[in-house]
């Protein structure tokens, strides 16, 4: 397979990159690891006319906490938020939804932006970012905005992005979550696509649940909150009952198809799992 002809820019700053985009008028696209693009243009699903290269955007590769929360920039690959201290120390839970993508040498070139603007349903890092309340933050012509994450989406392949923005980074929030973890289903151990995908994020005060956050992924065109499966768990002591409780009310939630990874019946029963033991992980481990 070989990669169509193409133009190639690698500007210095966010704003002549912005600039290159708006004037290919829709015919270029912008990559940072490339891992998702490359192929897609290798067998001729995407044919840009330029790339615009984020590479020298040191700005882009920033992990750190303020007074908004913890900032991680778009071209931060996986295993830097595997790797990263300060992730570590405040979100262990985005190194672990990391950590279950792909394989060590994609996980070593893909970025976490990448990884969103895809809008793959099954991807694995929007459901605990969307579970931790994560925004987005863009620039584009207009400026620089910010929105939640979950507003990212508008269905496979497809963002809310304006012409000429680019994806700079994610903003979580700082929160009083007791503990979150996401756990998925994939068909093997390694570089598996999630069947399904379940995060958590729960507050608790003593036994009961103050708040919590379901977020399913790969089981509808695109991560959604399991808000009525959230809302069985408010006010309630937590047991494993309770979590099974919650697990059935999201697998009513879900909108799965049947392909050739299973059924639309066999999604539904593992997302009435992966609830139970995603809630149960956030909770008994304690941390976010």
């Amino acid at each position: 397979m070989y990669l169509p002809d193409f133009a190639y820019y690698a500007p210095d700053t966010k704003e002549e990159a912005v600039e290159l985009l708006v004037r290919s008028r829709g015919t270029a696209r912008v990559i940072a690891g490339g891992t998702d693009l490359m192929v897609k243009m290798k067998q001729g699903l995407l044919s840009p006319e330029a790339l615009v290269s984020l590479k020298n955007l040191d700005g882009l590769k920033e992990i750190g906490t303020g007074s908004g929360g913890l900032f991680i920039g778009s071209r931060v690959t996986l295993n830097e938020l595997i790797n990263s201290p300060v992730i570590q120390a405040t979100y262990p839970s985005i190194a672990g939804a990391a950590h279950q993508m792909a394989n060590n040498q994609i996980r070593h070139t893909g970025t976490m932006g990448g990884n969103l603007v895809s809008a793959v349903p099954s991807a694995d890092l929007p459901p605990i970012f969307i579970a931790l309340n994560a925004r987005v933050r863009v620039t584009g012509p207009a400026g620089e905005r910010e929105f939640p994450l979950s507003d990212l989406f508008l269905g496979p392949g497809r963002t809310s992005l304006a012409p000429g923005e680019i994806l700079t980074g994610v903003v979580v929030p700082e929160q009083k979550t007791t503990g979150s973890t996401y756990l998925k289903f994939g068909l093997r151990r390694s570089g598996a696509l999630a069947v399904v995908g379940v995060a958590a994020a729960v507050t608790m005060e003593g036994p009961t649940v103050k708040d919590a956050r379901i977020v399913l992924g790969a089981v509808a065109p695109v991560p959604f909150l399991a808000g009525e499966a959230a809302k069985t768990l408010y006010g309630r002591e937590f047991t494993t009952e309770l979590a099974e409780e919650a697990g059935r009310v999201a697998a009513s939630e879900c909108r799965p198809i049947s392909d050739i990874r299973g059924s639309a019946e066999y999604r539904r029963d593992l997302v009435r799992v992966f609830t139970r033991r995603s809630l149960e992980k956030a909770v008994r481990e304690g941390h976010v």
